[in-house]
């Protein structure tokens, strides 16, 4: 049963649901009753939960590069490597799917990168916004492409 935290952002309000293996969750859009949780879910305010909150709001104002929580998402083992490969992408520093499906060895698999890379269920932790397309553009982002131009603005990219 996981313990849930509604935190407003610069983009919008953000959903936290973590447990006790960590943070598994993060939500946007995230409505001010706990139907986006899903069924059991608790208002609470575990230790996990609170750091994720002092984080998230140190990254918004500029003061975090890099996020120090206990991470639980849940996926196949696909996922959680593309997953894996996100979380090494640094701040500020872009990659396109086809750069990412190279680096997990699987140099034909950009779609199905795109894929998982769109069912990160933690974005901003995991920086699902550090991916963009082969020639710079931005692509389809769960939180919606200004908070994704608004995320990697705040981390210096500039578009080409």
């Amino acid at each position: 049963m996981p313990d849930c935290l509604r935190i407003d952002s610069p983009i919008g309000p953000l959903g936290l649901a973590a447990d006790g293996h960590g943070l598994r969750r993060i939500q946007f859009h995230a409505p001010a009753d706990l139907a986006w949780a899903g069924a059991g879910a608790r208002w609470g305010g575990s230790d996990v939960l609170q750091r994720a909150r002092e984080q998230l709001e140190a990254y918004f104002e500029g003061r975090l590069r890099a996020f120090d929580l206990p991470l639980a998402p849940a996926g196949t083992a696909f996922q959680r490597q593309v997953w894996a490969a996100l979380a090494t992408i640094p701040w500020g520093q872009t990659r396109s799917y086809g750069e990412l499906a190279a680096a997990i060895g699987r140099p034909g698999s950009a779609r199905a990168v795109g894929a998982a890379n769109g069912r990160n269920p933690l974005p901003i932790v995991v920086p699902c916004h550090r991916v963009i397309g082969a020639d710079g553009s931005l692509t389809g982002f769960g939180g919606g492409l200004p908070a994704k131009r608004h995320l990697l603005q705040l981390e210096g990219w500039r578009a080409a």
